[in-house]
């Protein structure tokens, strides 16, 4: 693997994975994965359908656990944490660590309900301070205006755009540090995608964010810093920049030009 000599000062370090394996039962899905990721900075994920991507995203905050037969072997520390150390509470772990998935999937509740959920779950009952929340992370995720005098409707009747951004505000709301995006703007039109983009940039100042996607072009845009799996492995890591424009990696060169993949 390739990886650019990037020099992050242990204050700025967030995730830290080293020599990650990763099965599904017998088979392995990560190689030998070392990566290093900074605070607030956006690392997007590249590669590939079935090269490990979004397994290596889903182990950031243990989604994989749910999944029989599974197993990592590796060191994977969140701020300085072994997250797969035993003494590890991983619901805690993942209101650290949020997600939002490919599919908008909002619950079947009213606009405020799907963001006062996870507060509600880690013991918030205070109703001032859920409206508090829930305008807050509304607003965070650009959509506070367009839904501000209807929270009490179903969030299934948004569109597709505001329903992933119903989900982006759900993820804040329990304020994490990280956000992990799966493809978020994969199934969206492209003035939604433009919307997930650009909110991508507002909310980089306050969260590390790490993106998988196939979009090449969206990578080069929103990210700082790009990792390129193929087969399992992570082929080369660095400055977005010059992933872009000067990989070390004839693979990478092959990939980001459309020669396969």
């Amino acid at each position: 693997m390739v990886k650019e000599n990037i020099d992050l000062k242990q204050s700025e370090l967030v995730v830290k994975a080293q020599h990650v394996n990763f099965y599904y039962g017998k088979t392995q899905a990560l190689f030998d994965i070392s990566v290093e990721v900074g605070d607030r900075r956006v690392t997007a994920l590249i590669g590939p359908s079935g090269c490990g991507k979004s397994t290596f995203l889903r182990s950031l905050n243990r989604m994989n656990d749910i999944i029989d037969g599974t197993r990592l072997t590796g060191k994977i520390e969140i701020n300085g944490e072994d997250i797969y150390g035993p003494s590890v509470n991983v619901v805690e772990l993942r209101q650290k660590v949020g997600m939002v998935f490919q599919k908008s999937n909002p619950f079947p509740k009213s606009i405020y309900d799907n963001v006062a959920y996870g507060p509600r779950v880690h013991g918030q009952r205070d109703r001032a301070r859920l409206n508090e929340i829930v305008e807050q992370s509304l607003t965070r995720a650009a959509l506070w205006e367009e839904v501000k005098d209807r929270l009490s409707a179903n969030a299934l009747g948004l569109s597709g755009g505001q329903q992933q951004r119903l989900c982006i505000a759900r993820a804040l709301a329990v304020e994490p540090e990280i956000l992990l995006m799966d493809e978020p703007a994969s199934a969206l039109d492209p003035k939604s995608t433009t919307r997930i983009e650009d909110l991508i940039g507002e909310l980089r100042v306050d969260y590390t964010i790490i993106i998988v996607t196939h979009n090449m072009q969206q990578a080069a845009r929103v990210s700082d810093y790009t990792a390129f799996f193929y087969e399992g492995s992570l082929v080369e890591f660095g400055l977005t920049k010059k992933i872009f424009t000067k990989p070390r990696e004839k693979r990478t060169e092959d990939y980001i030009t459309g020669r396969f993949g």
